[in-house]
């Protein structure tokens, strides 16, 4: 079985507020997603500060990909 060590591209990681420009939300509209669960997975630091892996918020925008009836 091979393993594979995470590129740094794979650990980039966003703040809180440049998560939220690139998604069009407010920081409050964030929190809101996040009680539902419906918000990208993220990451909570000791400092309570909260990032978003680029990977999960590219995963988080294909998902909301909604399909067209033929």
């Amino acid at each position: 079985m091979a393993v594979t060590t995470p590129t740094k591209a794979d650990r980039k990681t966003l703040k809180l507020g440049e998560a939220l420009a690139e998604i069009g939300v407010s920081r409050a509209a964030f929190y809101r997603m996040r009680a539902r669960g419906q918000a990208p997975r993220h990451l909570k630091l000791p400092n309570g500060q909260i990032r978003i892996r680029r990977a999960d918020l590219d995963a988080w925008f294909d998902s909301c990909e909604v399909q067209e009836a033929c």
